[in-house]
């Protein structure tokens, strides 16, 4: 599955500006996250369990 050409992507306001990040787009059929440095390359493709669980193990220790 590849996202759609006109898809909404978006980098957290934590990135550096030089571009050394990800960028996830938010789909019904899940998440794509591609390298903002290549961004024509592949994308990933996480089902919404994978990236909520992702996203729960960066949180903990946190404050």
């Amino acid at each position: 599955m590849e996202p759609a050409v006109d898809a909404s992507w978006r980098k957290s306001s934590y990135s550096p500006s030089e571009g050394n990040c990800l960028e996830v787009s938010e789909t019904p059929g899940g998440i794509f996250v591609r390298d903002s440095k290549n961004p024509s390359q592949s994308v990933l493709l996480w089902d919404v369990v994978e990236w909520s669980a992702l996203i729960s193990l960066t949180h903990i220790g946190r404050p």
